[in-house]
Formats: structure tokens, C-alpha cells, sequence
């Protein structure tokens, strides 16, 4: 691995994941957080079981990292915890794998498992991305929901003859898949602020897709395949890449690339680097639906900037509704409440297009 190259770094200090989670798994996550026990029911679950069973079996089969085994892996994945101001570093294990992955496990003490093959693949920087990826998933509580997942992708053998019931957690499975397609978003982003060079986490999601070897690619023409994919084809096209997409625990690395780099572009990046982030200590109760607000607003912007045939036919759409839904909101008003002015009313005036009625003119 090559060394890391002195740089001036920045230390998150007190920094809350609020700060760089993706807004529709911040939604998702407020939303399984509002029902009444349940972080509870599953955390004495999968702590008194999975959590248990895992970890043994790490003990009993993996390598340990520590500052006599693999130091200076040990070195890299402290400095990623300091940079991300996580003071309970977790466990890390090494397995011995020809693939390039790795994992967090564990609720109540989670633990990281990285795949021996990261070693021989990454780079120091792109190491630590991978570390900073998994400690965001840790501190954001992401496991919790993603064990809860993988109970429910195995329940169905056992409701095969419920139709209703299989039918009803089909659907809950996958609006549970493209949350945690969200929360992978989320882990990249804490992935670049723990190692702060997006072209080492570019190179990343390059190797990821392709293998190690960079002499043989080049990152500039990955994202030309990556702007071919996001702009590819008719409609067909599109219900082909959202058919392959519906199964998948993890966006493809093309979609991984675009959506870091874009927001790195959006320059939150740059803000949180320069103190500019929500902190633990200031995080107050949660807000189900501003969350969801700004998850609905983050889904029209991606609309908005995606060049693929469907998802512009859907921000058509979207804007199509919305007047609509306004004009329907002010119907039920003006029966309901006829002497209460319309929120265009009370701004004085509406839109010519829409017929004009200023306030002059109810006079």
C-alpha cells in the first residue's frame, strides 16, 4: 500500500451524522425511530443473539487488528475514528477473502470485518475511505435496520401460503432495499470526510467495479460511462436500469461516483470541513416530517438533474401534480373555510395564467 501523503486534515469535532446522512435515510431512519419499543425490541433481539454469534465467530476465525496485528492498518482505521470524533473505537477484524468488501456487525458494541483482499487492493487513502465508510455506518445505526432487513428477505419462505401477507412484505422489503441503497450513500459520504481526498474515493468506486489495477484505467473516461449510463437510451432503457437496480442492497459504483461527486460539488463538503456541520450536543428531538420534506426535495432535485428519459418524465410529472394538488388543497379550503384567503391570496396576488385576484379586486 502506498503511504499516506502528509496533508493538513481536519478533525469533526463533536461532529452528528445529521450532518452528511442522505436525506431519504435520515427519513427512514426518523420514521422506524418514532415507533413506540421497537429500537428497543430489536436491539435486545440481534444484541442477545446475532450480535453475539457474529462476534464469536469472528474471534474464532479472523484476525483481530490491534497495534501488534496488522499496526499499521490499526494506525489508519484510529486516525479515521479521530477524524470522525467516534472516542469508542470499534473492533476490527481482517477474514481472509479474494473479495474486495467489508462490514459492519453489532448493535450495542458493533464491530468492522475488512475482507483481506482490501489490503492487497486499496491504497492507504482509499483504505481509510473504506474504514470511514463503515464507522458512518455505525454511528448513523444503520446495522440495526439492515439486520432487520436480511429477517425479513427470509421470512417469506415461511409465508409462502399467507398470498396477502407475502405480498404486503414484498413491499415492505423493498422500500426497505432502497433505504439501505440510501444509507450506502450516506456511508460514502462519512467515507470522504474521514479521509478527505474525493479522488481517492473516486479511484475507490473505479476499483470496486474494475479490479485494482489503475494502470489499466482511467478515471476521467469512468465518468464518461458514468454520465452515458445516467443519460442512456429511451424508456425502455430506464425501466431496465430501475429493474436491475430493485434487488440491489448497494447502488452500482457508476451511481456511487455520480452522487458523491455531486455532492461534494453541491459543496457540503467543503461547508463540513469548515466547521460548518449539526453536532451531537445540539441535536434536538427528531422532525418525521421535515425529514421527509427534505428526502421528497432531494428525490425532485435528483430528478431534476438526471438526464435518464424516465426520470424526466417523472419531474414532468411531478410539477404537473403539484398545481394541481394546490388547486385541489384550495377547492376543499373554499368549502370548508369560505372566508379564509388562499396562501396566494394572502400573498397579495396570484398568477396571471391562473386568473387574477388580487386583493383590489375581492374589494
Amino acid at each position: 500500500m502506498a503511504n499516506i501523503t502528509p496533508r493538513p486534515v481536519t478533525y469533526l469535532t463533536d461532529i452528528s451524522p445529521r450532518s452528511w446522512e442522505h436525506p431519504a435515510d435520515r427519513a427512514a431512519l426518523t420514521a422506524l425511530r418514532q415507533i413506540p419499543g421497537f429500537d428497543q425490541m430489536l436491539k435486545a433481539l440481534i444484541g442477545a443473539t446475532t450480535e453475539k454469534s457474529y462476534r464469536l465467530y469472528m474471534l474464532a476465525s479472523t484476525v483481530r487488528v490491534s497495534d501488534r496485528q496488522f499496526a499499521k492498518i490499526h494506525k489508519v482505521f484510529c486516525e479515521a475514528c479521530s477524524r470522525l470524533d467516534l472516542k469508542a473505537i470499534p473492533e476490527l477484524f481482517i477474514s481472509q477473502s479474494p473479495f474486495l468488501n467489508a462490514g459492519a456487525i453489532g448493535v450495542e458494541k458493533p464491530f468492522i470485518v475488512l475482507n483481506s483482499q482490501t489490503l492487497k487492493d486499496l491504497s492507504e487513502l482509499e483504505l481509510m475511505s473504506v474504514l470511514g465508510h463503515e464507522i458512518g455506518h455505525c454511528v448513523s445505526g444503520h446495522v440495526l435496520y439492515k439486520t432487520m432487513l436480511w429477517i425479513l428477505i427470509n421470512l417469506p419462505f415461511m409465508l409462502m401460503t399467507i398470498p396477502v401477507a407475502e405480498v404486503v412484505l414484498r413491499l415492505i422489503i423493498m422500500a426497505l432495499l432502497e433505504w439501505y441503497r440510501k444509507s450506502e450513500l450516506s456511508a460514502d459520504r462519512a467515507g470522504l470526510l474521514a479521509v478527505q481526498s474525493p479522488e481517492a474515493c473516486y479511484t475507490l468506486e473505479m476499483k470496486m467495479a474494475g479490479g485494482s489495477d489503475l494502470s489499466q484505467m482511467d478515471i476521467n473516461e469512468f465518468f464518461v460511462q458514468a454520465a452515458e449510463y445516467d443519460q442512456g437510451g429511451n424508456l425502455l432503457d430506464s425501466v431496465f436500469k430501475l429493474l436491475n437496480l430493485s434487488q440491489q442492497t448497494h447502488p452500482f459504483a457508476v451511481l456511487r461516483l455520480t452522487e458523491l461527486k455531486n455532492w461534494v460539488d453541491a459543496g457540503h463538503y467543503e461547508k463540513i470541513l469548515s466547521g460548518q456541520y449539526q453536532k451531537r450536543s445540539d441535536t434536538g428531538e427528531d422532525d418525521v416530517m421535515g425529514d421527509f420534506k427534505r428526502a421528497q426535495e432531494q428525490y425532485q432535485e435528483d430528478l431534476k438533474r438526471s438526464k435518464d428519459p424516465l426520470a424526466g418524465a417523472l419531474s414532468n410529472a411531478m410539477k404537473n401534480i403539484e398545481p394541481m394538488a394546490k388547486q385541489v388543497e384550495q377547492f376543499f379550503t373554499n368549502i370548508f373555510n369560505p372566508g379564509q384567503d388562499s396562501p396566494e391570496d394572502a400573498s397579495g396576488t396570484q398568477d396571471d395564467s391562473a386568473g387574477r385576484t388580487s386583493k383590489e379586486e375581492k374589494k
